[in-house]
């Protein structure tokens, strides 16, 4: 047995189908999510993303903002791989896509040996990707910079970052969100001959 739940939230509305002994709803935020259990959440597959861990001339490596969170979230340009797309070929969208920088400013020189895997904190997994994955898991690529400053343009199309800036790697970690530190760690570890 199923119905749908009818419901109005200022502007929006719209119903939900629930299936009792299953289906739970939580409210946040002033938006109805469904709840899941931590079994649930680990039965979930891994979202595939691609990572740019792009370094200037000094060897700093470029963080920005995101523009989604208040608190401070910093984070390399990343984001998922479309079907039929190559990690490498995603990465350089990523990249353009998120700070302007074309594919032509930019000299892949590593990639991590394997896919680094993340989960997110399961009050989260519902809220994002419309709770079909647990995490990600992500191929980095390390990129050297041949341009300048004002080739960086995060006011793109779609904005992910409110800000940036180049970071010692040394003090890139430390900026970055609790649930991504591992990865993030393992990545300066993969990439160290390269900084």
């Amino acid at each position: 047995m199923r119905f749908f739940v009818q419901f109005r939230q200022g502007f929006r509305s719209g119903s939900i189908c629930l299936t009792p002994g299953r289906d739970r709803l939580i409210r946040t935020g002033g938006s109805i999510e469904q709840m899941m259990t931590p079994e649930e959440i680990a039965k979930l597959p891994y979202r595939r993303c691609a990572g740019v861990m792009l370094v200037n001339a000094e060897g700093h490596v470029f963080a920005g903002q995101r523009i989604d969170y208040q608190a401070e979230a910093w984070q390399m340009p990343q984001g998922g791989i479309d079907p039929g797309e190559a990690p490498r070929e995603a990465a350089l969208r990523e990249l353009r896509e998120e700070t302007g920088v074309p594919a032509s400013l930019v000299q892949i020189e590593a990639e991590t040996a394997g896919w680094i895997p993340y989960d997110l904190p399961h009050d989260l997994v519902p809220k994002l990707w419309k709770g079909r994955y647990r995490g990600q898991e992500q191929k980095w690529f390390l990129m050297r910079f041949q341009g300048t400053d004002a080739d960086v343009n995060i006011g793109t199309e779609t904005p992910e970052f409110s800000r940036w800036c180049w970071l010692p790697p040394d003090q890139l970690v430390a900026r970055i969100v609790p649930f991504k530190r591992q990865v993030y760690a393992r990545i300066l570890d993969e990439f160290g001959d390269y900084l």
